[in-house]
């Protein structure tokens, strides 16, 4: 089986055609309630054929959180590998909020269960997590590279437990999350017109001058929408770096459920407003 072109290229092409917005499915209890359904199988399937229904068409990626099918066990699983295969089938890239981390055959069996072309839950990219030491990631590394997909390691995210980690300082005097993007660079090197190679950054940390952002790859940015951060803060906290950002928006989107039109409206005004953000740095 060949491998697909490189994710970074294919997320280039699909941003610059449907503009660079990420919506995140996340089906947690409240909001099913907020939509009239039950917390249960049947709320989980209306809810994601809902979401991909009304915007896989129109966006460059759709990011589910794998943990709010995996609490319903193999049936919630079922729910998402037909998400994930009609996400695809309508021309949206899919990356799988898994945040898998381990080392070695375990990390390898991870990557297979997402990054394997055969696989029932294959997508375009994977979250995952360095904090085992970035060289855990190695088997992820390769099979991306083998099969065409993508990864998206945390790097400086926007939960303020995050720091903890990401800004103690090595013994180098350079933060674990610059140490992640630069990993991230040297992953990334000479590659066109996008590595495949991406950081999460959040969107809502202000300031980040300090960091070098240009790792030639993307950086998925939670936080727009309910956590705070707008459109127009993306020149600010990303600089040069902006037109690489994937934003992401959840709960911005999917509070205008269950009308799928709604639903539409809501990505497209989100996107718009983005890429008018990010034509304007």
């Amino acid at each position: 089986m060949s491998p697909l072109e490189p994710f970074g290229a294919r997320l280039r092409r699909a941003m610059d055609e449907r503009g660079p917005l990420c919506v995140g499915i996340d089906p947690h209890a409240s909001l099913l309630a907020e939509w009239g359904l039950n917390d249960d199988v049947a709320g989980l399937e209306r809810f994601s054929r809902t979401v991909v229904e009304a915007v896989a068409g129109r966006v460059a990626v759709l990011k589910p959180q794998s943990a709010f099918y995996e609490r319903f066990g193999s049936r919630g699983l079922a729910v998402l590998e037909k998400s994930v295969e009609e996400a695809r089938a309508a021309g949206a890239l899919v990356v799988m909020d898994a945040k898998r981390g381990d080392i070695g055959s375990t990390m390898a069996a991870y990557a297979e269960s997402f990054l394997r072309k055969d696989a029932p839950l294959f997508s375009d990219a994977l979250t995952v997590s360095p904090y085992l030491g970035y060289g855990s990631l190695k088997p992820a590394v390769e099979l991306a590279r083998e099969s065409g997909t993508g990864l998206f390691v945390l790097a400086l995210t926007s939960n303020p437990e995050g720091a903890e980690v990401q800004h103690a300082v090595r013994s180098d005097g350079r933060d674990v999350g610059a140490t992640m993007l630069a990993h991230l660079a040297e992953e990334n090197a000479g590659a066109r017109p996008l590595g495949s190679f991406g950081a999460v950054v959040g969107a809502t940390l202000g300031d980040l001058s300090s960091y070098d952002l240009a790792v030639n790859g993307p950086l998925l940015a939670p936080g727009i929408g309910a956590q705070g951060a707008t459109p127009a803060d993306l020149p600010r906290v990303f600089g040069a770096a902006v037109r690489n950002v994937v934003p992401n928006v959840s709960r911005g989107v999917l509070r205008h459920g269950p009308d799928p039109v709604a639903l539409r409206d809501a990505a497209e005004r989100f996107a718009e407003e983005i890429r008018a953000a990010v034509d304007s740095a």
